[in-house]
């Protein structure tokens, strides 16, 4: 799990890829844009930066991002819908640079959206950064599980439990298994070195979830929205760093 400084630099570099093709994206995510456009845009951009999209091939998986809209919580495929007014979309990025990956997704407002979806963004984006805080040499995966689940359960918002955060390095999927939610397993101490993406997945309904016809996007069972906001974070002496942010010039 502990990462050497050779391989936390390529970790960061796949993470800072990841923050610009975000950033490259968010000017077209507007009313009327198709899933595969902004696809489209997001593989050129990681091709350009000398990376290769972490997700395509993984497992079978068709794309190069990850498009999920309203009541799909995560791995929609891109295709030909368009984008309406009103829509949340959540993009799940992930590059390989040099054999290493970094993984970010963001949940985005597509213009106008209803006070329901705005409080379930904002609290979600919340829910992550009070997981972020337990992100502490000494403290226990655990940690940052329950206080993801508590935030979520204070906001009265339904908790995914069939997927979970991870570490992250070679493989884009690594241990610890870091689940959303309190869990009897309090997981492994947390070390300077590790390297993990932190990604709740909160529902404005209830928690159950099911696998559409794709075989690949899950979407929540009561139709109601739901959001994906996730750092991949390096476990520093002091804290953490967030290795899915753009740093200044970079």
């Amino acid at each position: 799990m502990i990462k050497n400084k050779e391989e936390i630099f390529l970790i960061e570099s796949a993470g800072n890829i990841v923050a610009r093709t975000h950033k490259h994206l968010i000017p077209y995510i507007k009313e009327g844009i198709t899933t595969k456009e902004l696809e489209k845009l997001a593989n050129e951009y990681i091709k350009k930066e000398g990376a290769t999209s972490s997700f395509k091939d993984l497992g079978g998986y068709p794309g190069y991002i990850c498009t999920s809209i309203n009541d799909e919580v995560v791995h929609g495929i891109p295709s030909d819908i368009k984008l309406n007014d009103g829509d949340i979309i959540s993009i799940d990025i992930g590059a390989c640079y040099k054999g290493y990956h970094a993984d970010s997704a963001w949940t985005y407002a597509v213009g106008n959206i209803s006070k329901e979806k705005r409080y379930l963004l904002e609290h979600t984006e919340k829910a992550l950064e009070e997981g972020l805080k337990k992100v502490k040499v000494g403290n226990h995966i655990g940690d940052i599980s329950k206080a993801i689940d508590e935030y979520a359960t204070l906001k009265n918002l339904g908790i995914v439990r069939e997927l979970v955060g991870h570490g992250v390095g070679k493989e884009l999927h690594e241990y610890p298994d870091i689940p959303n939610f309190i869990s009897k397993d309090i997981g492994p101490i947390i070390e300077e070195g590790m390297v993990i993406a932190i990604e709740p997945m909160l529902n404005l309904g209830d928690s159950k979830v099911w696998l559409l016809e794709d075989d690949w996007t899950i979407a929540t069972k009561d139709g109601l929205p739901s959001a994906h906001f996730e750092h991949t974070v390096l476990v520093t002496k002091e804290g953490y760093k967030i290795l899915t942010e753009e740093v200044e010039n970079g």
